[in-house]
């Protein structure tokens, strides 16, 4: 047994929640491992679509423009009888950007290549994923975990402050920790689900059979591949050998076409829908993400985004502690997660069942999966310090999604609102000219760790690094009139809101939040 030399964070999982929370966590400089104890990465298709807000957090981590080139809109799906086309229609409505929303609609990406670029990702921060490499035990006191892990040729113990599950419906961790894991696993709607070569199948729409006998089959192709995923539900105690030949005569048997030839199966698998979720996010120094936390129905795509949302809120909370913020900012992980968990499942356990009934209109999706709704309204993070300027009825309060919005430099450049909010840091939006000399002050006490940006209208003054809000979306955005203080805190979310507001009361709300701040000019 080897003694391996410590780490920071040590994340057990690979897919899609392990890889963007260690993105994350390596672009704060903190020292991670990530390991998986397959012995190979996943080639399936899986979890495939990316909603808006998962595409917001990949563009902050800096690897939104290689998804968008590698996925595609979801086609149109086409219902056949047998060989009759019955006709089209759109799961997913086409919406046009706006100043708030710059990705408004889902794409279609399979999870290996999600996880993929996630990886290219992580490795130019100088991190790879460990795989064959099993997380066989743990132990952890008030200074960290002592974790062993099992490889080829032998054992290693390694020191980490913080552990992370992110491994999975059947996660070691949390059987580990003792977690409940309550819900009920819907044997009665198993599928098979797989990636698979069609012959006579146009790739041009998502192909599906409602009226196939035992339930509908249904074929997407996948962007950047000439490969589709075949769903087909395996009523009652219907077995099926996971071979291609085998998928094939259930094919034809269910469909009636024998004109489709389904070859070379990159992946198959059998899959049981669960609806369940822990009732903590939290012991100690170890945590939950991911599916080791929730596990959802396929529906509604709502599983592989809410464990990319799990990992963007967690890490930059462990940044912060890691940094020196007190720990106790560590507790507003479940705290700001689990209702959203909650909420999530009940919606696709909704989804899957009104599908399952075959309910009209049950394969139309709408604003509620795109998850730009999410909110920690009420969190102890949440501070609204408007002075009676804000309330329920305003567009956006502490713990929403902070929007987007078009703005120009001084010297007329166009810049977004995201193009500030990217990187690990809190942002301040200072409007109105109370605020002329709040940027300054908040720079010089804060550094890099809370970068304070003017907000003005056209014609007033700019600093070199103000905002020019020329067509009044970000005071649109914001509900601002007169003068305000916004800050957004690293995961896009609005943490803090003041009219007119002080330096001051920024510092209150900071000091639990941000460690070693500078000193300013004349003193704290």
């Amino acid at each position: 047994m080897n003694q391996s030399l410590s780490t920071q964070v040590l994340i057990v999982g690979a897919g899609p929640t392990g890889l963007t929370l260690a993105c994350d966590l390596a672009r704060r400089g903190v020292a991670c491992r990530i390991i998986d104890r397959t012995p190979a990465h996943f080639a399936g298709s899986r979890g495939k679509g990316l909603q808006p807000r998962a595409l917001e957090v990949l563009d902050d981590l800096g690897v939104l423009d290689a998804v968008m080139a590698a996925g595609a809109p979801y086609p149109s799906m086409r219902a056949h009888d047998g060989a009759t086309v019955l006709g089209d229609h759109v799961m997913f409505e086409r919406r046009e950007p706006t100043p708030d929303v710059p990705y408004p609609n889902i794409l279609l990406l399979g999870q290996w290549r999600t996880e993929e670029i996630l990886r290219a990702r992580l490795a130019e921060h100088g991190v790879r994923v460990e795989l064959a490499t099993e997380l066989i035990g743990f132990e952890q006191d008030r200074d960290g975990v002592t974790a062993t892990l099992a490889r080829a040729g032998g054992t290693e113990r390694l020191r980490a402050a913080y552990l992370i599950g992110a491994d999975g419906g059947r996660s070691f961790v949390r059987r580990a920790l003792g977690v409940g894991f309550e819900g009920e696993t819907l044997e009665a709607h198993r599928a098979l689900v797989g990636d698979v070569r069609a012959d006579g199948l146009d790739r041009d729409r998502w192909h599906v059979w409602p009226k196939a006998s035992g339930g509908p089959v249904a074929l997407c192709p996948l962007p950047g591949t000439d490969r589709f995923q075949i769903m087909a539900p395996l009523p009652g105690e219907e077995a099926v050998e996971l071979t291609v030949e085998a998928v094939q005569r259930l094919f034809e048997a269910r469909t009636g076409r024998s004109d489709v030839r389904l070859r070379d199966a990159s992946w198959l698998s059998l899959y049981r829908p669960n609806v369940r979720m822990v009732d903590r996010y939290r012991v100690g120094r170890v945590f939950l993400a991911g599916d080791a936390a929730h596990v959802h129905p396929a529906t509604g795509g709502q599983g592989l985004n809410t464990g990319i949302q799990d990992a963007y809120n967690l890490g930059w909370k462990l940044g912060q502690v890691l940094a020196g913020a007190p720990e106790a900012l560590l507790d507003t992980y479940e705290e700001e997660r689990l209702p959203v968990a909650r909420a999530v499942l009940g919606l696709t356990a909704k989804l899957h069942h009104q599908a399952a009934d075959g309910k009209p209109g049950a394969l139309r999706r709408g604003a509620e999966t795109r998850q730009l709704d999410i909110t920690y309204r009420g969190s102890s993070l949440a501070r609204d310090e408007r002075g009676g300027g804000g309330g329920a009825a305003a567009r956006v309060l502490p713990g929403d999604r902070a929007p987007d919005a078009p703005c120009q430099d001084r010297q007329g450049a166009p810049v977004r609102l995201f193009d500030v909010f990217r990187g690990p840091h809190f942002t301040l939006l200072a409007f109105g000219a109370a605020h002329a000399d709040t940027v300054a002050r908040v720079n010089a006490r804060y550094g890099p760790a809370v970068r304070a940006r003017a907000v003005v209208r056209p014609g007033e003054p700019a600093a070199q690094r103000s905002l020019v809000d020329a067509g009044g979306h970000a005071r649109a955005g914001y509900d601002v009139d007169g003068d305000a203080l916004v800050l957004v805190r690293p995961d896009g979310h609005v943490g803090w809101l003041a009219a007119p507001g002080t330096p001051g009361q920024l510092d209150d709300y900071l000091r639990p939040l941000v460690a070693g701040e500078r000193s300013p000019a004349g003193g704290a």
